[in-house]
């Protein structure tokens, strides 16, 4: 199957080749958003751009990125927050199918069940406002304030009271005070008495900055304090820079190598700015020291192989051909799985090809049985609208006390029971083999 999928996925590549010879080449797809990412360039057919299998393409500025894998499914993104702050809601993840093709299984969007809070906030009442305390001052105009509890009645799970707990007022003594004066703010720097250094002389100019004795200006009657202090402030004029020199670029430097070895990559090219170098201030050199164009090294690039699912355990059985079913006598089983997709010198799958176990055979054997425990609740069934979920229970066999680890002929190996018993549970709700409870998602999102 993955062979075929690989035919197909070549003769795609072929077939855009001859729609479109000059693409827009990507050195890496995103694993979650399936987005083209690290532009290399154009210039180049899908093909060439292919022969490193993680690199993406797209056929123009705008279209979507497709990947040179095979299609496969992108890791799932992380759960969006719940669909409300308390009682039950829910929440969605999403994953994209990345690559060239259709993902055959799988969908691209899981809804579940959350609750953030089991009840939700109920606001209290406040109980009546208290008297007015004392005027803060005892001369000109002050403050006053009243209070008030909430509790009437108090708010529940961890809700408050709507509005403020204290309520303040101006209250006026009629009574005149002295106002002692205080400087205002200092004004912006006046400018400098030059506006360059001479290098090496040791002087610098000055600027100097004013405030003003009025916030507030003190009183006449009755009488209040001057403002201690200066009105004036000086500074050096240290940061104003010396006859500025701009910079110019150098010449561009020999292109480097090709910055990979297979499929497409990147050749750069340097310069300086040093014709002359920037100097006292000087405008620095505008653009980039640095430039890049795309190289094709025309060599596939090599692919990792990847072992395929394995196939489902052979029958138990034993090499004489004698019946071992429901009997406590040892047989053998084994499975296989395949090294697919390893081209271009790439790395070979990394463990064995073959597994074989010792067994029982318990295929249509009797055997008493004894219910799970419940299941976490799935999935929900739509995204949006209305949707169920479910839990379940299934009647698990019971098997004979047959010994589960023996001595083999090198070493001790586990013994596994093999095949599908006949099993029977008391009946829960009529059912004997597998109960199943559903309920409603709630607090999902129109469709639209």
């Amino acid at each position: 199957m993955f062979s075929l999928l690989l035919l197909l996925f070549s003769t795609s590549i072929l077939q855009t080749a001859a729609d479109s010879s000059n693409v827009h080449c990507f050195a890496e797809v995103n694993e979650q958003t399936g987005e083209c990412e690290d532009y290399l360039g154009e210039g180049v057919s899908n093909i060439d751009c292919c022969l490193n299998i993680k690199y993406g393409y797209k056929l123009h500025g705008s279209s979507s990125c497709v990947g040179c894998r095979p299609a496969e499914w992108s890791q799932w993104s992380d759960w969006s927050p719940c669909t409300v702050s308390c009682m039950e809601g829910v929440q969605q993840r999403q994953r994209v199918c990345i690559g060239d093709g259709d993902c055959l299984k799988g969908q691209n969007l899981e809804v579940r069940s959350c609750s953030l809070q089991d009840c939700c906030p109920q606001a209290g009442g406040w109980s009546s406002w208290s008297s007015w305390s004392q005027c803060s001052v005892t001369c000109s105009v002050g403050q006053r304030q009243r209070t008030r509890e909430c509790t009437n009645p108090p708010p529940s799970c961890d809700a408050d009271c709507p509005g403020h707990r204290v309520e303040t007022e101006l209250c006026d003594t009629y009574q005149i005070c002295p106002t002692h004066g205080s400087w205002g703010t200092w004004g912006s720097w006046n400018p400098c008495s030059s506006n360059c250094i001479r290098e090496g002389s040791g002087i610098f100019p000055i600027q100097p900055r004013y405030r003003d004795c009025n916030s507030p200006p003190p009183s006449v009657t009755p009488p209040g304090r001057a403002c201690d202090g200066s009105r004036q402030d000086t500074r050096d004029c240290r940061e104003l820079p010396f006859c500025a020199i701009d910079g110019s670029w150098g010449s561009w430097q020999p292109n480097s190598d090709c910055s990979v070895t297979c499929g497409v990559g990147r050749i750069t090219q340097k310069r300086t700015c040093d014709n002359p170098a920037p100097r006292h201030g000087g405008r620095d050199c505008v653009g980039s020291p640095v430039r890049q164009t795309i190289c094709n090294t025309k060599v596939p690039c090599p692919v990792d192989g990847r072992w395929s699912e394995w196939t489902e355990w052979s029958i138990c059985s034993v090499l004489s051909g004698d019946n071992i079913r429901c009997k406590s006598s040892l047989g053998s089983q084994s499975r296989n799985r395949e090294c697919q997709g390893q081209r271009h010198e790439g790395k070979w799958c990394e463990g064995s090809r073959r597994e074989s176990r010792a067994c029982y055979y318990f295929e249509k054997c009797k055997a008493d049985g004894s219910w799970t425990e419940w299941s976490e609740w799935g999935l929900c069934s739509s995204p949006c609208g209305r949707a169920e979920k479910t839990r379940s229970r299934e009647c698990e066999p019971i098997y004979p006390d047959f010994p589960t680890i023996v001595q083999g002929a090198t070493k001790v190996v586990d013994v596994f029971f093999s095949g599908n018993p006949k099993v029977q549970c008391d009946a829960i709700n009529g059912q004997t083999v597998k109960v199943v409870e559903k309920t409603e998602c709630r607090n999902l999102p129109e469709c639209t």
